[in-house]
């Protein structure tokens, strides 16, 4: 009679239990970044006097990151569409026409741009 696998036994092949390994530091923010001290400096450039709350500051670092995940998704699935295996600056500008609406895609893409380039010249 054959025996059943089990979760137990398909770990046992020389490698260590998950529940045995210790982990050497904890990640509390699961890979996702946070833009809190850039939120607030662009803030301050456009309305000095005024602050932000610890939950606005929360809400926008959300949408962010939201947002970078999804413009990156859709770039990788334009870049598999393709068949090509380096994402391009074009597969992000077409990832971002895809996902926003008309003038506010044609400005974020001028905006990308340029700061690229600032980039890249500096």
């Amino acid at each position: 009679m054959a025996r059943s696998i089990t979760g137990k036994n398909r770990c046992s092949r020389g490698h260590q239990n998950s529940s045995s390994t210790k982990k050497s530091h904890s990640r509390t923010g699961l890979g996702h970044r946070n833009y809190s001290l850039y939120i607030n400096r662009v803030l301050k450039e456009v309305v000095p006097q005024s602050g932000i709350s610890s939950r606005t500051l929360d809400f926008m670092n959300t949408l962010i990151n939201n947002i970078f995940e999804r413009i990156s998704t859709q770039a990788c699935n334009l870049m598999n569409y393709r068949n090509r295996r380096t994402l391009t600056p074009e597969d992000v500008q077409k990832a971002v026409y895809f996902l926003f609406p008309g003038k506010l895609a044609k400005y974020a893409v001028a905006f990308g741009s340029e700061a690229v380039q600032r980039y890249v010249h500096s």
